[in-house]
């Protein structure tokens, strides 16, 4: 069966070479051609051609093709000039992409004019040994059919009916389009086996999946492995690719996945103030793969948290101002909720004298009120489930459930939650006490002690909510004054509304 070959970024680009730069780059191709013409038949995602040059045919083909590509859980679609339909063998073309114009337009432009969603494209010119050969790779969609004029076509058989004509065809490509991610493209294409060993941190791998490695001189056995998760994938002749999701999470160094896997690398700032413009007195950039680097990097911010002075039991006794289990977890939700279609940004730690920001790219598929009790809802489906798989992160939903009830537990202030169109972030404070509180402050801790006590079976009531403040029992109205704010509001309601001293649930329970 032919491999996948590699998945180039969809926006509308066009890239037109007479020939490839590198000899390894041609021998590829010319592998590439060979296992296509070993198809037994064209498929709806490759065509052959000997010198068709219809502007327009060919607008419609490379919709065709494209959309189909998605049906059958393709990244690409080809379009092949110099091959004989029926025989497969190489014959040569006279068809010229490079110099072709439509009226006054550069071929390549008019094409772009018409393809909506333009996917990335590519022609290249051929030197096969048996002739001269012109490939087009197309991209498959990943947010909408391609549609050529403003119709998105289909392939049936040697037919290009347009898809609204194809309900069935309509439907599953639909269907194919919406769990289409970022984990499956290709950050390295056409590596050999020792380049993945030498790119991928596969001991780690090993390591956190519990897995038996075996010795480095196996690189079948170690192949195979990284297959079954879905780092690399086959690609032509005996050459593999390495996914995006392999990279992310054990690249030895991103740097050599590219500068968009390179800013996805996980930076920690720690200012030496309580703003942006304080002095930075300590930055780290990271340089590997997720799972290579996450113990790394939280017993670096673990030796930089401050400690606090803790009265308990008339002894006085220093603890960190920030729970590292707290830290932990929103550090690993970032990574698996990100957006990794967001270029030129990654997670994002930073630092205060009173406080954490955690931020990472992607708005919150989750209203943020609602965050602790409804399931999750992930963007990264492949990276959480192998995070989860490793011990890296909690089961779904749990993770942020323990940050809240850890920040009780310490009693410091509610985590905030700020979501925004292109990031979400996560606030960790420290220390406050209730006087040093604002009304925000106090009626969001309030709300988050009551969804708490919901997920519990239990109920608020202000006696426990003067526990969560470490209110005394005398100064009880403080904690009245709160849950009626917080009513006004509408973030809680009563459990029974002719009972009231039954206590409080959150609004939505």
């Amino acid at each position: 069966m032919f491999s996948q070959g590699r998945l180039y970024a969809v926006a509308p680009i066009f890239h037109m070479k007479s020939e490839r730069d590198t000899g390894l780059n041609l021998q590829r191709d010319i592998e590439l051609i060979d296992e296509l013409r070993a198809q037994a038949n064209e498929t709806s995602w490759l065509e052959f051609k000997k010198n068709f040059a219809d502007p327009g045919g060919i607008g419609t083909l490379i919709s065709a093709l494209s959309n189909s590509a998605r049906i059958d859980d393709r990244e690409q679609a080809f379009l092949i000039w110099g091959i004989e339909d029926q025989t497969h063998n190489v014959i040569g073309t006279s068809f010229d992409p490079f110099s072709k114009k439509v009226g006054n337009q550069n071929f390549e432009f008019w094409l772009s004019q018409r393809l909506n969603p333009a996917p990335a494209l590519e022609f290249r010119r051929i030197a096969h040994p048996n002739g001269s050969i012109v490939l087009l790779e197309i991209s498959a969609p990943t947010m909408v059919p391609i549609s050529f004029d403003g119709v998105p076509y289909v392939r049936i058989g040697s037919a290009t009916p347009k898809l609204s004509d194809n309900p069935d065809r309509h439907r599953a490509l639909i269907e194919k389009i919406r769990p289409h991610n970022w984990e499956k493209g290709i950050s390295a294409g056409y590596q050999s086996s020792d380049d993945v060993l030498q790119l991928l941190d596969y001991e780690t791998y090993f390591s956190l999946t519990k897995q038996k490695q075996a010795p480095p001189t196996h690189h079948d056995h170690i192949l195979k492995n990284l297959e079954g998760d879905r780092l690399i994938q086959k690609d032509v002749g005996d050459r593999w690719n390495i996914t995006n999701l392999g990279a992310i999470l054990f690249a030895k160094n991103l740097k050599k996945f590219g500068v968009n896997l390179e800013r996805k690398g996980v930076r920690f700032v720690f200012y030496d103030g309580v703003d942006r413009t304080a002095t930075v007195a300590h930055r780290r950039d990271g340089e590997k793969g997720y799972a290579s680097d996450l113990e790394n990097l939280l017993d670096y911010i673990g030796h930089l948290l401050p400690q606090n002075e803790h009265i308990g039991h008339a002894l006085r006794k220093k603890r960190l101002t920030f729970p590292p289990l707290s830290i932990r977890e929103l550090v690993v939700n970032a990574l698996v909720h990100q957006d990794m279609t967001v270029t030129g940004a990654g997670p994002l730690i930073e630092m205060f004298k009173d406080r954490i920001e955690i931020t990472n790219p992607g708005s919150s598929l989750v209203e943020t009120d609602r965050m602790i009790d409804l399931p999750p809802r992930s963007r990264n489906e492949s990276l959480a489930s192998l995070m989860r798989r490793m011990g890296m992160c909690e089961e779904s939903g749990s993770g942020l459930d323990k940050v809240f009830l850890e920040m009780e537990f310490h009693q410091l202030p509610a985590p905030l939650l700020k979501v925004n169109k292109t990031s979400m972030q996560v606030v960790l404070y420290g220390p406050k006490t209730f006087a040093q509180m604002n009304g925000e402050e106090r009626v969001r801790a309030c709300y988050f002690h009551a969804v708490l006590k919901f997920l519990a079976g239990e109920c608020m009531k202000n006696k426990t909510l003067c526990q969560r403040f470490g209110i005394d029992v005398k100064n009880a109205a403080q904690a009245s004054a709160v849950l009626k704010k917080a009513m006004e509001d509408g973030f809680i309601k009563y459990v029974d509304k002719d009972h009231p001293r039954v206590g409080y649930h959150p609004r939505w329970a």
